[in-house]
Parts: structure tokens; C-alpha cells; sequence
């Protein structure tokens, strides 16, 4: 098996879309970092991200434990069939980092990589939220990525240094095998009644905080519904 290789590296600054009083939600004003561009130098990566990288929504996105978004290059063609667009490429889910030889089932949390000057680490399976969606213009999307498991993750940043695009990415320390990012959506959104899995991945110390705020409401019986996350404001009301 080849190393991982990040193949390219994406950042954007937010930007103010849409139009007011448009009648189709779709069209209507929001704020968004999902459009980024790809950077070929080097970038500083310091513990909350890529130098000259934005977030829209800093409540939902960005922050020590989201600092990077990777997203494996291979699911654009099962995406340019399912949502039969041929121009959805790399870049187009907001990433940082398009990776090759990764994907949800190599990939698991807590990984550490070294990463350039960088050293990171994997936190958490990326939710998916409407922003794609309205990006993309399939009201669904959002559901789509989080049904077929193609949902990337992030991670978060040990030691800061210089990184850049086209370099392969050295796995150093991998402490829970079990729980690769596609076992992690499993428990999260398949396989929602098997509360013994679901407090196994809650106990797993290296997974991202609010993930395991989120199953242990479930261990409570207090979990949300995820429809707000999904569609957003992308329906009519």
C-alpha cells in the first residue's frame, strides 16, 4: 500500500452570498469559508488551522479540534454519478487537504501523522451540515454524505510548522485501530440503537469533545435531531 499523500491544499477566506426577499431558499443571503482555493507554497499551520483559511459559522466549524478538513480525492467520482455533475471536484466540499491512499475505513481516530514541519492528529468524522447543499444546489446533500459515509475528517494540530501540497504524510502512532471514521459514522448515524458501542466510542479519550458530548446525550435519551444540521434554512418554510 502507498503512503497518504495529500495531494492538494485549499484555503478561502468567508464570503457574503445570495440575495434578499429571493423566494427560493436557495438563493436567499449566507455567509460561507466553503469556497477555498488551492494553495501550491508553503503555508503555516498553526494549532487553529491554515494561515489565510476562514470559517463562516465559528460556532459549528473551525477551532483547535476542526483545524483541518481532509477529504479523500477518490469520492468525487462517485459523486460526479450520484449527483450526475461533472465538474465536482476536488476542493469542492471546503477541504484543506485532498488526500490519496486515505479513506474512512484507513483512517482512525487519534492517527498521528507527521505532516511537513507539522505533526497532526485525527479528532473527529466531519458532520456534514446544508452548507454543501447550497453550494452544490441538492437540498439533500448533506444527508447523502452522511448515509453513503463519504464524510471526510478533521484533525487538530500537535506541533505547528510549515506544511505544502504534494508530499506524502507519515502515519506515526495509531492508538484505537477499532475505531476508524467509518466505524465512528456507524455508531453514530446506523447503528443508533447499540448504546454499548455508542459508550465504547463515547470512553475513546482522543475522539473530539462534542462528538462525545453527542453520544453521551444519547446514553440519556436526550439526542437531537439532526434535520436542522442537514437541511438548514436550504427548504421553504
Amino acid at each position: 500500500m502507498n503512503e497518504p499523500f495529500v495531494h492538494k491544499v485549499f484555503t478561502g477566506k468567508v464570503k457574503q452570498l445570495g440575495q434578499v426577499g429571493a423566494k427560493d431558499p436557495m438563493d436567499r443571503p449566507w455567509e460561507t469559508g466553503i469556497f477555498k482555493k488551492e494553495r501550491n507554497e508553503q503555508i503555516w499551520l498553526s494549532k487553529t488551522g491554515l494561515q489565510g483559511d476562514e470559517v463562516g459559522d465559528k460556532k459549528n466549524h473551525g477551532g483547535p479540534e476542526k483545524a483541518l478538513f481532509a477529504y479523500p480525492l477518490g469520492h468525487y467520482a462517485f459523486w460526479k454519478q450520484d449527483l450526475q455533475n461533472e465538474t465536482i471536484d476536488a476542493g469542492a466540499m471546503g477541504e484543506n487537504l485532498s488526500v490519496l491512499e486515505m479513506d474512512e475505513f484507513s483512517v482512525c481516530i487519534g492517527d498521528t501523522y507527521k505532516f511537513g514541519d507539522s505533526i497532526i492528529q485525527v479528532s473527529q468524522p466531519r458532520r456534514p451540515c446544508w452548507r454543501p447543499a447550497r453550494r452544490h444546489r441538492v437540498v439533500d446533500f448533506a444527508l447523502r454524505i452522511q448515509n453513503t459515509g463519504r464524510t471526510g475528517w478533521y484533525f487538530r494540530v500537535l506541533q505547528e510548522g510549515h506544511i505544502i501540497s504534494g508530499i506524502d504524510i507519515e502515519l506515526v502512532e495509531r492508538p484505537y485501530p477499532e475505531w476508524s471514521i467509518a466505524a465512528c459514522n456507524e455508531v453514530m448515524y446506523l447503528d443508533k440503537d447499540n448504546l454499548s458501542r455508542a459508550l465504547d466510542l463515547a470512553s475513546c479519550e482522543l475522539l473530539a469533545e462534542n462528538w462525545r458530548v453527542s453520544l453521551k446525550k444519547r446514553l440519556r435519551g436526550q439526542e437531537s435531531s439532526f434535520e436542522k444540521r442537514v437541511f438548514g434554512p436550504n427548504q421553504y418554510e
